[in-house]
């Protein structure tokens, strides 16, 4: 019996020690998931969390490109949706992109798709009013210049977009442009105009519209591009925090700029099968604008623009034979010329900012730490102590 009790005692050592080792290696597992699940906390539902990843993911290239590939598209839908369906509503077509847009939104914020908002705090309401205010401005004035305007002068109320954004962002933010900068936008709006003076017809109201549209449209592009590069607002959060006001300022617009018969418009299937096309287009084309003006600059994003337009001149007159003419051609180059030292310099600015301010991969791997959620309470964060 002594022996039996002497195995079983030191069985029962072993059984406990072994017992013990379990629940430890248990608990290091669940603090490790309990860790892990924090971590996406922070980097799916938090507002800090979702602009990383939208960095991550979406970077310069990637958001120019995706709003590049957008707008050629929309291009062809409004093409066929004011044309081939003789939809020439243009306030009332904007407002349904945007009610297409403030749906999807929906959509995704109820499957938790929707990336978080920043603390109302932070940014006051005023400021987002006013976005929602001159984004509709900006996109019904567009709308109305192109169907009052030939391209040559819509383009080159475009062209005056550049100079007004470059001494607002000097008002507002004290923002300076280098000298080199200067001439390559200069050379670029010479270009362009060059391109397009041969499809310029001079409309009265046409041209007000214009000259109307040139301020709304250059203080939309700096406020976004300064709310997502100053703030945790991702492209997604603001388009849904300011639509319902862009909404709203579109049906206060459009019996005053829509010519009437809208309610008479023939919706059958296949025009409005067309119209929700370009609907869709025109919320693509809203994200990847928001995106481009978060991961680049305002400047960057009206050379863009111009670099569209060209882009789509060159095309018609390689793929289906147009003929623009000598001096529209030598324009192009001129623009594209400038276009690509305007992106040189660009790219030499980052690389230098980058290596007078670098950071080390500490700061930068986890912003936030997560506090774990008990019995249903709010999720807190708090910075980590620096080394």
């Amino acid at each position: 019996m002594g022996v039996w009790d002497s195995i079983l005692r030191g069985g029962g050592v072993g059984g406990r020690r072994f017992i013990k080792r379990k629940d430890s290696d248990a608990g290091e597992t669940g603090r490790a998931l309990e860790e892990l699940r924090g971590s996406l906390y922070n980097e799916f539902h938090t507002s800090e969390g979702a602009k990383r990843q939208q960095q991550r993911f979406c970077g310069p290239s990637v958001a120019l490109t995706f709003n590049f590939v957008v707008a050629v598209g929309i291009i062809m839908a409004n093409k066929m949706v004011m044309g081939t369906v003789g939809f020439n509503f243009p306030v009332a077509l904007s407002l349904i992109h945007y009610i297409a847009a403030w749906v999807l939104m929906a959509v995704l914020k109820a499957l938790y798709l929707l990336p978080i908002a920043p603390p109302s705090k932070s940014t006051p309401f005023s400021l987002l009013f006013a976005l929602g205010a001159v984004m509709s401005f900006s996109t019904g004035l567009a709308n109305i210049s192109l169907k009052h305007n030939s391209v040559g002068f819509y383009q080159m109320a475009k062209i005056a977009v550049t100079p007004t954004i470059v001494a607002a962002e000097f008002i507002l933010f004290k923002k300076k442009v280098s000298l080199r900068k200067v001439i390559t936008l200069a050379i670029v709006s010479f270009g362009v105009a060059v391109a397009t003076v041969t499809d310029l017809e001079f409309n009265l109201f046409g041209a007000c519209v214009a000259l109307a549209w040139i301020i709304p449209s250059a203080v939309n592009k700096i406020l976004w591009s300064n709310l997502q590069q100053s703030g945790n607002w991702t492209a997604l959060a603001l388009m849904w925090k300011t639509t319902p006001i862009t909404v709203f300022f579109f049906l206060v617009l459009m019996p005053l700029l829509d010519p009437p018969g809208l309610l008479s418009f023939n919706w059958n299937f296949k025009n409005s099968s067309a119209i929700m096309i370009s609907a869709l287009f025109g919320f693509l084309l809203q994200w990847s604008g928001a995106l481009a003006l978060g991961a680049t600059s305002a400047l960057a994003h009206v050379v863009l623009g111009q670099f569209k337009t060209i882009v789509i001149m060159l095309s018609s007159y390689l793929i289906f034979n147009s003929d623009p003419g000598f001096t529209s051609l030598c324009g192009a180059i001129i623009a594209l010329g400038g276009m690509s030292v305007y992106t040189y310099l660009g790219l030499k600015e980052s690389a230098s900012g980058g290596k007078r301010a670098p950071s080390t991969p500490r700061q930068n791997s986890h912003l936030l730490k997560s506090k774990i959620i008990v019995d249903g309470e709010k999720p807190e964060t708090r910075p980590i102590d620096s080394v």
